[in-house]
Formats: C-alpha cells, sequence, structure tokens
C-alpha cells in the first residue's frame, strides 16, 4: 500500500481527513473521506475508449447511503439497499453539475462516479461532503478534468454564517445552501431561505468560496504527491479544420439573421436552422461525389458538431452585439404572460400559468394526515406533508416518443420548486397538500412555471398560504477574453443551452425563498452575479403581479369537494382513552360517524385530527372525543347511563369511562327500600347532578333527587345521636372482636 493522508481544518476547529492508496484501489482513483463519526468512500472509473458517435460528455454520479453506516436495517420485505431514493438522487445531482463542466469540450468518454456512505452518526451532513469526495477521487486518478473541485453547505444562524453545519445547528438556521466551486470560480448553487435580500445571498456565496479554495489546493497537493497532476492523453474527436471553416462561412450570416430576426416561435426557429444545415449538407454531398457512404456519414456527424458551434456563436454575438434576443425581446424583458384559476372543475385547486411557450397545469389536492409520506432514509426518519411533484412528458416539446418512469430531471425540478413554496405554507394548517405541475408546453425555465402555476392553484384550493411566490430563470452570454457580457431575464431553452448561465431564483416580495445556480464559464464575478439577482428581482415582482391580477389572496372558502378537517388537541394523559385498547374506541367512533380520526403525541399533547366530507359527521366526532377527554365539574348537570345496580344504590356512566355513586339516598325525596322501587334498571338514562368529588380517591357523588321538585311538607329525616347505642345495628363478630381488644388495651393502659 502507498496510503497518503491529507488533513484540512475547518474555522470551527472541526478536521476533514483525505485518504488514498488504501481501498478500491482497482479504481481508477479512489478517496476515503472523513470528518468526525462521517466516512466516505468515492470511487472514478473511465472506460478506455468513447464509444463511436458520441458527442457529449458521458458522465453519471451515483450517491448512496448504507443503512449500516447508522446501524439500521433497510425497511421493506428484502431488508436490503434498493433504488437511489430522491435525496440520494439530488445529492447525485449537486455533485454531477459542479464536475461535468469541467471536462475537456472533445473528451466523450464514460465516466463513473460513486460516492458511498459508510459511517454516520447523525451529527454531520454527509451529502455536504459528496462532492470534495468525489473531486479527491478524481484527482487521485488520471482522469483529464481540468480543475479539482469541491462542495460546501452554508448555513445562517443568528445572522452568522456557517460551513457544513450540524444537523442540530440546521434547525435554526433561516438559509440552506449548497455550493461547488473550483479554486477561483463558483460553478453550482442550489439552497433554500426564508425570504432573504440579493445581499444576504452574496454574502453566503462568498463565504462558501473562502471555505472552498484550501480544499482545492489540498487536491492539488494530494494529486503532485500521487503524480496524477498529469492526465491521460485521449482522442474522442476527429476533426477536419478546413470543413470547420468552411461550415462557419457558409452558415454564420444565415443563422446570425435567424438570431436577429425576432422569430417567437420555437418551432419555426427550428424549422429555420435546420433548413440552413440541410441545405449546406446536401451543396456539400453535391460538391464530394467521390466520398462513400461511411465517408459522408462521417463528414455529416463533423458538420452537425460545427454547425452547433455556428449557431451558438451567431445567437450570442447577436446578442453582445445589438442588445436583441433570438425572440426579439430586450435583455431585461419578460415574455408574455397568462394564468387562469379554476382550470379544471373536480381537483380542489387548479391553474394554468403560461409565460411565452411554457405552459404549466398545476393541481392542488388537500388530504388528511393519512396522506402524509413518510421519509425512511438513513439519517432521517420522518413526516413530510407538502408534496410537489412535477412531470415533463414527451409531447410538451413535440417529441415522438413514449413516457417512462420519472427521471432524475424532474425528481430535480420539483425538488426546487417545492423548496420555493413550501416556506409560504402555515406550520398549523391541518391539510395534507400534494401539488402537480403537469408541462404541458416547453421552451425554458418550466420548474420557474412550476412555482407559478403551483402558487396559483394553491390559493386557488383556499390555502391560506403567507405570501405568493413566483419564480424566474436568468441567462448570462460572456465571451472569454471579452468584458462586455448581458445578463437576460426570463431565458428561453436555446439561450440556456447555448449560454453560459442558468440562474433561478424563487421569492415573495419580501425575499428569495430558493435558487439554483449552474454555470459553464470561467470568471463570474460577484459583481454579475448581484447584477443578475438585481434584475432577476424586477422579473419576480413583474411576475408577481400578474399573478396577483389573475387572484389577490387565497379563497376564503375551500371547494365543496374538499374534506373538511377540524384540529384540536387534548391532554395527553387522555390519548390512550381516546383509542381504547386495541384501538377499540376510536375505530368504533369512526364507524359511527363516518369520519376520519388521527391522534398523535406531539410536544407533551395530543394532536387531533378530525376530518369528514360533512359538517355532520365532524361535528359527531368531535363531541364524542371532547365527552372522553372532558372532566367532570362540581355542580353540573349530566346525562348519565346506570350501568349497574347495587343494593345501596347504582353506579352511573355520566362521561364516557367515568362513573359515579348515586346513593339510594339520592334518588328520591322519599325513602326508598330498594334502588328497584324507584324504577331505576341496567341501561336506563338518567340525569343526574354531581355533587362532590373526593380528593383522594377521586370517587364521584350523584344526586338525581336534588333535581327534583321536593314535596310539599318535606322534613329531612333527624340523625341518630352518635352515642345512642339502643337502636344501633348489632356489630358483626370481626367488629366486636376488634372492640374487645381496644377495651383490653385501655384496661392495660388504666392499670399502668
Amino acid at each position: 500500500m502507498n496510503v497518503i493522508t491529507k488533513t484540512l481544518q475547518l474555522a470551527d476547529g472541526r478536521t476533514i481527513t483525505i485518504e488514498t492508496g488504501k481501498v478500491a484501489k482497482q479504481a481508477d482513483g479512489s478517496a476515503v473521506l472523513r470528518m468526525g463519526n462521517t466516512v466516505l468512500l468515492a470511487t472514478v472509473c473511465a472506460a478506455k475508449e468513447a464509444v463511436p458517435g458520441t458527442d457529449f460528455m458521458p458522465l453519471q454520479v451515483d450517491y448512496r447511503e448504507q443503512y449500516a453506516a447508522a446501524g439500521r436495517f433497510p425497511g421493506g420485505f428484502t431488508k436490503r439497499e434498493g433504488k437511489a431514493n430522491d435525496e440520494e438522487i439530488l445529492t447525485s445531482r449537486l455533485v454531477d453539475r459542479v464536475l461535468r463542466p469541467l471536462f475537456p469540450a472533445d473528451f466523450h468518454t464514460e465516466v463513473f462516479v460513486t460516492v458511498m456512505l459508510l459511517s454516520a452518526d447523525g451529527v454531520d451532513m454527509p451529502d455536504a461532503l459528496a462532492g470534495f469526495a468525489a473531486s479527491a477521487a478524481m484527482q487521485s486518478s488520471d482522469i483529464p478534468i481540468e480543475y479539482p473541485i469541491s462542495e460546501v453547505r452554508v448555513a445562517r444562524v443568528n445572522g452568522e454564517y456557517i460551513i457544513n453545519p450540524t444537523f442540530q445547528q440546521m434547525k435554526s438556521a433561516d438559509m440552506d445552501i449548497m455550493v461547488g466551486a473550483t479554486k477561483d470560480n463558483i460553478m453550482m448553487v442550489e439552497g433554500e431561505m426564508d425570504e432573504v435580500s440579493e445581499q444576504d445571498l452574496i454574502g453566503a456565496l462568498k463565504a462558501a468560496h473562502e471555505a472552498i479554495k484550501p480544499m482545492c489546493e489540498l487536491q492539488e497537493e494530494l494529486a503532485k504527491e500521487i503524480g496524477t497532476d498529469v492526465k491521460r492523453e485521449y482522442c474522442d474527436e476527429i476533426n477536419d479544420e478546413e470543413l470547420r471553416e468552411q461550415v462557419k462561412k457558409e452558415t454564420y450570416d444565415a443563422c446570425y439573421a435567424e438570431a436577429q430576426s425576432g422569430d417567437n416561435d420555437k418551432k419555426h426557429r427550428e424549422e429555420t436552422y435546420e433548413k440552413i444545415k440541410s441545405d449546406f449538407v446536401e451543396a456539400y454531398d453535391a460538391a464530394h461525389t467521390e466520398l462513400t457512404e461511411d465517408d459522408l456519414e462521417e463528414k455529416h456527424a463533423e458538420i452537425e458538431r460545427y454547425f452547433a458551434d455556428v449557431q451558438r456563436d451567431s445567437m450570442r454575438r447577436s446578442v453582445l452585439d445589438t442588445g436583441k434576443r433570438m425572440d426579439g425581446r430586450a435583455t431585461d424583458e419578460i415574455r408574455p404572460i397568462w394564468c387562469e384559476v379554476d382550470a379544471l372543475p373536480m381537483p380542489h385547486g387548479s391553474a394554468y400559468f403560461q409565460r411565452g411557450e411554457t405552459l404549466s397545469l398545476s393541481t392542488c389536492t388537500l388530504g388528511t394526515k393519512l396522506d402524509e409520506k413518510m421519509i425512511d432514509n438513513v439519517l432521517d426518519k420522518s413526516y413530510q406533508r407538502f408534496l410537489l411533484h412535477y412531470n415533463f412528458p414527451p409531447f410538451c416539446t413535440g417529441e415522438a416518443k413514449a413516457q417512462r418512469g420519472v427521471g432524475r430531471r424532474e425528481i430535480g425540478h420539483g425538488h426546487l420548486a417545492w423548496r420555493g413554496l413550501k416556506g409560504q405554507i402555515p406550520s398549523d394548517f391541518p391539510y395534507t397538500v400534494r401539488l402537480v405541475s403537469q408541462i404541458l408546453e416547453s421552451n425554458g425555465s418550466s420548474s420557474m412555471a412550476t412555482v407559478c402555476a403551483g402558487t396559483l392553484a394553491l390559493m386557488d384550493a383556499g390555502v391560506p398560504m403567507k405570501k405568493p411566490v413566483s419564480g424566474i430563470a436568468m441567462g448570462l452570454i460572456k465571451n472569454p477574453g471579452e468584458d462586455k457580457y448581458a445578463i437576460l431575464s426570463d431565458i428561453l431553452g436555446d439561450e440556456d443551452h447555448l449560454g453560459d448561465m442558468d440562474f433561478k431564483t424563487t421569492g415573495t416580495i419580501d425575499g428569495i425563498t430558493a435558487t439554483q445556480m449552474d454555470i459553464k464559464c470561467d470568471g463570474l464575478s460577484f459583481e454579475i452575479l448581484e447584477k443578475a439577482l438585481l434584475q432577476a428581482k424586477a422579473g419576480r415582482e413583474h411576475i408577481l403581479g400578474k399573478i396577483t391580477e389573475t387572484i389577490s389572496e387565497p379563497r376564503a372558502e375551500m371547494k365543496p369537494q374538499v374534506p373538511r378537517i377540524v384540529a384540536f388537541d387534548i391532554p395527553k394523559e387522555f390519548i390512550g382513552a381516546v383509542i381504547g385498547p386495541g384501538g377499540k374506541i376510536i375505530q368504533q367512533m369512526q364507524e359511527d360517524t363516518g369520519a376520519t380520526i388521527t391522534i398523535e403525541e406531539t410536544e407533551g399533547v395530543g394532536k387531533v385530527q378530525v376530518s369528514a366530507p360533512n359538517k355532520a359527521s365532524i361535528d359527531a366526532a368531535v363531541g364524542k372525543i371532547k365527552s372522553i377527554v372532558a372532566v367532570p365539574e362540581v355542580g353540573e348537570t349530566y346525562e348519565g347511563i346506570v350501568r349497574s345496580v347495587m343494593p345501596y344504590g347504582c353506579f352511573v356512566e355520566i362521561m364516557p369511562g367515568k362513573d359515579g355513586l348515586l346513593h339510594i339516598s339520592e334518588i328520591d325525596w322519599k325513602r326508598l327500600e330498594t334502588v328497584e322501587q324507584a324504577g331505576i334498571k341496567e341501561g336506563d338514562k338518567i340525569r343526574v347532578k354531581l355533587l362532590d368529588i373526593d380528593p383522594k380517591t377521586g370517587k364521584y357523588k350523584l344526586s338525581r333527587r336534588c333535581l327534583l321538585e321536593k314535596p310539599e311538607g318535606y322534613v329531612e329525616p333527624q340523625r341518630r345521636p352518635r352515642g345512642d347505642r339502643s337502636e344501633r345495628r348489632p356489630r358483626r363478630d370481626g367488629e366486636r372482636r376488634h372492640n374487645n381488644h381496644e377495651s383490653n388495651n385501655n384496661e392495660g393502659q388504666a392499670n399502668d
């Protein structure tokens, strides 16, 4: 073994250790990262050659958490880890988005990065360390990548920025941002905030970048020590520079003219560019009849690549030269917006939101506590009461293919929209909320359309949102070596693909609630970021105005088809009484009333939810529960049920589970020899008054006669004097022996 270890100390004194050369030595590169009791293993493997015809970077990143890392068994029947869950996919995407732009443009070999969580004690958050571990494994290999990277989480707690906070610290944070960067440039940002300002976000990015710089320097030292600072040679592209120049010369002017045309129809633009390319291919084929079919196929692939470069360069030049975009807008102009609420008759809330050629149909469904989503991850066992699902069917971009399962893109876009909206749903709102965004048309910024349509659908459903939320995607055009740049508001799909930045922000009128940024260029200054954020703020406010024009506030009344819910607290000592042995009482109440009842202990009280399609069922269920948890009060009158009859009286249930003694002397004003003389039998309903509660035993003393009219001339029977023994009942044998014993003791004391 040639084990090499590097250690880095964070500002708060915690240390991160990177070790390589000990395990996974057959991979192209591997590294073990340790922080406290959290241990990650990262490996990277690359194929020897690219698959012929590949013209993109086939990178795949997989982050996986082992349940054994936390000393737990996986759930489910098989008791083993299955496919990646949403959180693992989201962490994989965070790493992928930082690494992918740093591979050489002509490197097309398959690369697989695997990061495994091997140990965790629930103190430090492992997802913040995955990017650092993956890059360290990459630097310990000869796979060509331009720069080392790292990722950190930055949180703000009590106004202070904290790098890689613990789970405990995150509970009081108002900002949760993941930042990925090289030593010189920020490459990726994603996170959520509690309506913070643009300046606060910039401050968090600066704090994160300062923490990342020494992590990148450590990896440079590691690569030099191992000898992997010199990367492998490769040849994944064969280029014909003469053909490249010919494509540019013969198609650039036509592409530039199309970029300047102001054509706001995506399909028409695609057809125009396709015709420019096909005309060139047709002319090229006619001029090169000597080439075989295989040679022509190879040249066509090269033309495809070179034409994409021409299309990119002409669009960028058009924006930088004239400030005019492909669809004719100015750089800070928002596409036309159309909104409609109550779009569908039966969903609890529904809305259309269209911006340009991007259209989201969002529906809101309100459910009970039973509809909550259970999270059972390695370090997180909880319930989620706000869900957002994003769907991107192929027809929304005109693709002729079947829709398969949910992909990583859908999970990532839905998660961003979820982060943007979740803070505006009150914590005491009793419903479980599910938003579904169906993207019906797409030409850029569909995740931000989801945020806007989601806000409309929530308000249409009557969800009492604190404030409406809007979202916008910003772009950037900046050519290397030029000081001139252009920031684009509300970007098109082509501007995202051909530009240098995709910077999404969501927020209310008072601040940012979520953000996601990917950067594809070098040298992006904080000045540019701040300008982009301020331009985004103006765009968000414009969109918010369109939303509130459509529906200014949540509906005061929910729609008739929404199940009604009543939520209230009960003392925790009554939880068992409401549920009953084996759930018998709560099940019977649900059967009797038709309502759904849930109860759980939280913060020292019982949280009860009663839901039903009508008010009568809810009132009946609430009445039954409150009768169980109610405490009898002295002086109050109750409608009770006779549960048992005894010679000295009867026991009456005045509340569920609460019986009191109605003594024979308190049944009627007249003297009764037996209870039956009053016509009382088991199962009868009678009105009684609570006279007293024994402070020691808690027993209830009841009276019926005090509720009856006193007979005229009634005289209360006289009690016998305590000293008069002549008419006292004879003592039982036990009493006589006890008294004789006492008299003997007294005589003995007198003799003494």
